[in-house]
């Protein structure tokens, strides 16, 4: 693939709101999940939740867009400078020709959760208040941005699980090349929902603690909420510390429905598609950002797949012991993350994780290291075999 520069990104997570606080989080080897009591589950349990999200107000114009996945959208934008890089980008290219594809998998469905307490007691009927279409609907957090901007390019929303945000840099690339758009806002938002919570817990996929990705007594997720974007643009000169987007692979292996396939066969070959589209070989890849969820079968089928294309020393941790797992957010916010070894020349450890486990053999990194790379690689992989890879590259002087 013909690379993109990633012109301007931002991150928010429940390490903070901006660049600067994810960065001295992931130097420290500091958590944001906390366990605690949230909305009306009547147990504890570890989340990652962004503050201040609740006192976010939403513009007038957008009062019918309101809700948590849109009001963290907004928090999002208004950091590192994001929003007014975006508006120059429009200037430069037009309205017409800037997209906006991200990814979610919750949207607003909490605005639905509790309209549905208050529903009329004699007809059922749903409160006249509740705008499923500017809320609950998929699309509604890429027409709030669309709006947000004033863009009149194309915009949609993937969502494909816990590789909806990473799959949108593979389409902003394909759009871009094929003509159709010369810039794109890429990335993911995903709030907390009762549906997430319960869901999840049924599957008992949910640690009664922070997660511990890798980690030999590892026993399951910890959700979180999350926003991440990046600006696309075809680079018309190299400089020297910009970060590309310089290769993307997807594969959907549909072994199971929440079930990797224990080899990591979709995983190995989306890593390879992003290598080959990137034009490197595994030796050039000089950190792994891991999906690494810290179930005991997503994991050890990663671990697989890495050491099976990448062999045993590349080093390699996953963040989710640090942001927990964003779900439909987690590729866009560990794309960001990967721009921030690249630029800040550090390789983050893993949180949380104090024993390898045995059984896993890739080079996971129990203590942050100050490196710097040329090249990494983010995994992303939802459920139903859904997976994407992404390659990002430091510009060379």
């Amino acid at each position: 693939m013909r690379p993109l520069r990633l012109s301007a990104y931002t991150l928010t997570s429940a390490l903070g709101a901006g660049l600067a606080d994810h960065v001295a989080a992931l130097r420290a080897q500091r958590s944001g999940i906390v366990r605690q009591h949230w909305e009306t589950i009547d147990f504890e349990f570890c989340m990652g939740e962004v503050a201040g999200v609740d006192g976010v107000v939403l513009d007038s114009a957008f009062a019918r867009y309101d809700c948590r996945n849109n009001r963290l959208a907004q928090l999002g934008l208004a950091q590192d400078g994001f929003a007014e890089r975006v508006r120059e980008a429009i200037a430069r290219h037009g309205a017409s020709r800037v997209a906006v594809l991200l990814g979610s998998s919750t949207s607003g469905i909490l605005n639905s959760e509790i309209a549905y307490r208050h529903r009329d007691p004699q007809t059922g009927r749903l409160p006249e208040d509740l705008y499923y279409r500017e809320t609950h609907n998929s699309y509604s957090v890429a027409d709030f941005v669309r709006r947000y901007f004033q863009l009149s390019g194309p915009a949609s929303v993937v969502s494909t699980a816990c590789s909806s945000s990473a799959k949108v840099f593979a389409t902003a690339a394909r759009m871009i090349d094929a003509g159709l758009i010369d810039a794109a806002i890429v990335g993911g938002v995903d709030s907390l929902c009762l549906t997430t919570v319960y869901g999840f817990s049924s599957l008992q996929l949910v640690s009664p603690d922070p997660c511990r990705p890798f980690d030999a007594s590892r026993n399951g997720i910890s959700i979180g909420e999350g926003a991440a974007f990046a600006l696309l643009e075809r680079p018309d000169t190299a400089v020297a510390g910009e970060v590309w987007l310089t290769g993307a692979g997807e594969s959907s292996d549909a072994y199971h429905m929440s079930s990797p396939h224990p080899e990591g066969l979709g995983a190995q070959h989306a890593m390879r598609s992003a290598l080959a589209s990137a034009g490197l070989q595994p030796a050039d890849i000089g950190y792994i950002n891991l999906h690494g969820t810290a179930t005991p079968s997503n994991d050890a089928a990663e671990d697989a797949a890495v050491c099976a294309v990448f062999g045993t020393q590349t080093p390699a941790s996953s963040t989710k012991g640090h942001t927990g797992h964003t779900l439909g957010a987690a590729g866009g916010i560990e794309a960001v993350i990967c721009a921030l070894v690249l630029t800040e020349g550090f390789l983050p450890a893993g949180v949380g994780t104090t024993t390898q486990d045995p059984a896993l053999h890739c080079h996971y990194l129990l203590s942050q290291r100050d490196q710097q790379v040329q090249h990494v690689l983010s995994n992303s992989f939802g459920f139903g075999g859904s997976n994407c890879s992404l390659v990002f590259s430091r510009v060379q002087a």
